[in-house]
């Protein structure tokens, strides 16, 4: 079968509606949509960088416009939502969990433990067991030797994690966002399927998934979800499915990458609508930078993870998309005690924005002000100071 031949604007269409971005609400509103969200997407990634609200909201905020911080914890409550890995910490819907097997059994082949190391997890083990939900603290500091690191941990939270990452126990949280460990059997509903799918189904599950969520892409970023999972099949799976008719190979005009893959049911005709969304770093949409440099024209990292005297637009810095167009990148940090968000810097890619273009980011900033609890925004920083003093004047 003759690639599918897009062009550029067609690609980025196809991978915005994929992630949930053609428009505001695309998923509808409410709780519901927040389930719909991580249920199309397959994984909602989880971060723990709390200088704006944590990046599993912010996908949720840019997304659902009456979105509440609460809605994450309830759907995990009703046992429709789990914690575990994929390609990195993240939420996954419940009806998912048996392919989290695969990735369950690959940690447990990956250490060889010393009958010391198995005495303590089980011991671990049978406390929760026996005492219901517990958390690192609620265990006897048990380090022999003065800490090296951040990741140096003590035994009993190696014993926790290593126990949480081979399946015997799972992951809850508290209001501070701390783990709280417990067994499966509280968690996991009794009609939840737990039968161990084949490599094959693993690898099938896994590109469907993953090109559910990016729209188009390349076998790279769709074994990246199974990443954990050693010789899995996701590669050599793929030239079987296109050559089965269940995905479709792409060819972008102007666009030179490794063979690209997309869904038959994939919508090509797809409106975007013109809206403004302050996406966070770990977005589905931002996760594999060269994306956005392939489709998007736009060279993005994040600086976090980069020294402070290397960085260019700051430690934080949030790509800001409007349409199909990233237009700036804010770094912004909220000051949650004087309830001020500080855009240390708004900076603006070298596109011209409309009146219109305008005024949607200025109500994409009044809603991020309030997303993150914040009543007032201080501007330290531009590069378009023309741009800055319209957007201040709005928001006086």
């Amino acid at each position: 079968m003759q690639p599918i031949k897009l062009s550029k604007q067609q690609a980025r269409k196809i991978i915005l509606n994929a992630a949930g971005l053609a428009k505001k609400a695309q998923f509808g509103t409410g709780i519901e949509a927040v389930y719909n969200i991580i249920n199309h997407l397959g994984f909602l990634q989880l971060d723990t960088n709390y200088v704006v609200e944590r990046a599993h909201h912010n996908v949720m905020a840019a997304r659902v416009p009456d979105y509440e911080l609460s809605w994450l914890d309830e759907l995990r409550e009703d046992g429709q939502i789990f914690e575990y890995y994929t390609s990195d910490a993240g939420f996954i819907p419940m009806h998912d969990f048996r392919f989290s097997l695969p990735i369950k059994e690959a940690f447990t082949k990956r250490h060889q433990l010393t009958p010391a190391e198995k005495q303590l997890m089980k011991q671990v083990l049978n406390r929760i067991e026996r005492e219901g939900p517990l958390m690192v603290g609620d265990f006897e500091y048990d380090r022999e030797q003065a800490s090296t690191g951040w990741w140096d941990w003590r035994p009993a939270k190696v014993a926790l994690e290593r126990l949480y990452y081979y399946g015997q126990l799972m992951i809850t949280r508290n209001a501070k966002f701390h783990k709280v460990y417990d067994v499966p059997l509280n968690l996991v509903p009794p009609d939840t399927d737990q039968t161990m799918p084949s490599p094959e189904e693993y690898a099938r599950f896994v590109i469907r998934r993953t090109l559910g969520a990016l729209g188009i892409a390349q076998a790279k970023e769709l074994a990246w979800r199974a990443r954990f999972v050693k010789d899995n099949l996701v590669k050599k799976e793929l030239a079987k499915m296109v050559a089965e008719g269940e995905l479709l190979t792409v060819t972008i005009e102007g666009v030179k990458t490794a063979p690209l893959y997309m869904l038959p049911n994939q919508q090509t005709e797809v409106e975007i609508s013109g809206d403004a969304f302050i996406l966070s770093p770990f977005d589905i949409l931002n996760v594999f930078r060269h994306r956005l440099r392939d489709f998007f024209d736009f060279d993005y990292q994040v600086e976090c993870f980069v020294p402070a005297p290397k960085r260019k637009y700051g430690y934080f810095s949030l790509p800001v998309l409007i349409g199909d167009t990233f237009v700036a990148r804010m770094d912004a940090k909220a000051d949650r005690k004087q309830k001020v968000l500080i855009v240390h810097n708004l900076h603006f890619e070298e596109v011209e924005l409309s009146d219109a273009m305008m005024q949607n980011l200025i109500e994409a900033l009044k809603d991020f002000i309030r997303f993150n609890q914040c009543r007032d925004v201080e501007f330290k920083k531009t590069n378009r100071e023309e741009y800055l003093q319209i957007i201040q004047d709005a928001l006086k």
